[in-house]
């Protein structure tokens, strides 16, 4: 087995999630096509440059952008992310350089997700975490977007009793004011300007560093840490599809039963505490 092919475990994982309705000829073994994509986002080659091990590089660009238009590398993360039941969430962003081989796309009106800045064209990749640091949410934006403005629909899910752990990016009166609205609460860093301090535990805004991990993670696929798609949607699924893999990957090396981070550090807490 290749170094970044699928594990047994994965397999297991992913096969069942993967459309079962096939018409007219049988298609490729999902295994060997699947192995093929994942070496593409884990090296950042061009499609072209997939080892012939994995079969031709044309099958493994059709059947990625193929279930991308189907929603199934949507489908795989919603199907992994629903292991989560805790009350700690974090959110934070990243923003991702464009190749210059990306940034060459037609002018057709329509958005790509790519911002300019100081550094050149840039596309913001938003995450929400659970407590283990695993995604939740992700959404893309381009590299100039503001935070705070940008992760409004990604907190939709917010309900009673659920912590929520960001920078000061996301200090809003009505971000707060909304969550609270939901029984929510708020734990953002106050900016230093702020006449009124909110509710504030340093203690347990350590915890937000899990986000950071998750996209130190997420770019150790070469394919995400620099964007070499010229399509916005295609660049979302691949950070979806590795999103997936690290979920994957988080749960095979349990060698015991899941502990979430949000009762081995805070048994005995509720939002009263703070």
């Amino acid at each position: 087995m290749a170094r970044f092919d699928l594990t047994d475990f994965e397999r297991s994982t992913i096969e069942p999630l993967l459309p079962n309705k096939v018409r007219g000829v049988a298609r490729v073994d999902d295994r060997r096509v699947l192995n093929g994509i994942f070496w593409r986002l884990r090296t950042g080659a061009p499609w072209a440059d997939i080892p012939a091990r994995y079969g031709p590089h044309t099958t493994c660009v059709n059947r990625f952008n193929r279930w991308r238009r189907a929603g199934v590398w949507d489908r795989l993360l919603e199907a992994v992310s629903k292991a989560y039941d805790g009350d700690i969430q974090m959110i934070d962003s990243s923003s991702i350089r464009v190749h210059q081989h990306g940034a060459n796309a037609k002018k057709d009106g329509r958005s790509r997700c790519m911002g300019r800045s100081r550094g050149g064209l840039t596309t913001k990749i938003h995450a929400l975490v659970d407590a283990e640091g695993l995604p939740i949410a992700l959404k893309l934006t381009e590299g100039q977007a503001h935070d705070g403005r940008s992760a409004w629909e990604m907190l939709s899910g917010q309900s009673d009793g659920q912590i929520l752990l960001a920078d000061r990016a996301y200090d809003a009166d009505e971000l707060r004011a909304s969550l609270e609205q939901r029984g929510a609460w708020a734990n953002i860093k106050p900016m230093p300007n702020r006449k009124n301090i909110p509710a504030f535990s340093p203690w347990l805004y350590r915890f937000r560093n899990l986000v950071e991990r998750f996209f130190n993670k997420l770019k150790h696929f070469r394919a995400i840490a620099t964007r070499y798609d010229k399509r916005d949607d295609n660049f979302l699924a691949s950070v979806k599809l590795a999103s997936f893999r690290i979920w994957c990957r988080f749960n095979e090396s349990m060698a015991r039963p899941r502990v979430p981070l949000e009762k081995a550090h805070f048994t005995g807490y509720s939002l009263a505490n703070f």
